[in-house]
């Protein structure tokens, strides 16, 4: 599961891919359709996704490790627009130890598109990215 260059663009729904940076915005592209976009940073703000992160008691968990965890209980998924009560007892399955307080419905919900939209077009894998010995 590789989410480096996946990015959530303020005003513009879905997730994109990042292709390159200016110094006054980043040129995404439409991760179906292949088409990129130039969006400035006077308008939009920029999420990279391997720094989303859902609050715990303790600390935080990756959104990376969350995806993890919701692979592993795929079959009792429910949809983004399902009822507080059904999401919020989903995130006591899959983080045990979120915090109540912190983590909102609107959060649940879009944790829930995220991850409905990358495994949908086969971005998400169970597998750990290890890093590649350059010593080879």
């Amino acid at each position: 599961m590789n989410l480096s260059k996946i990015i959530a663009v303020s005003g513009l729904p879905g997730l994109y891919s990042l292709v390159s940076t200016k110094s006054n915005g980043l040129i995404v592209s439409d991760i179906d359709s292949g088409k990129s976009k130039f969006c400035s940073v006077r308008e939009h703000q920029f999420t990279p996704m391997e720094t989303v992160a859902i609050y715990t008691e303790m600390d935080t968990v990756a959104i990376e490790d969350v995806f993890r965890s919701i692979l592993k209980n795929l079959d009792s998924k429910p949809s983004p627009n399902a009822s507080h009560t059904e999401l919020k007892s989903y995130f006591e399955i899959i983080i045990p130890d979120y915090d109540r307080d912190r983590v909102f419905h609107s959060d649940m919900k879009k944790v829930i598109k995220w991850f409905n939209f990358l495994y949908e077009r086969g971005l998400l894998t169970d597998e750990v990215e290890s890093p590649k010995d350059e010593e080879e």
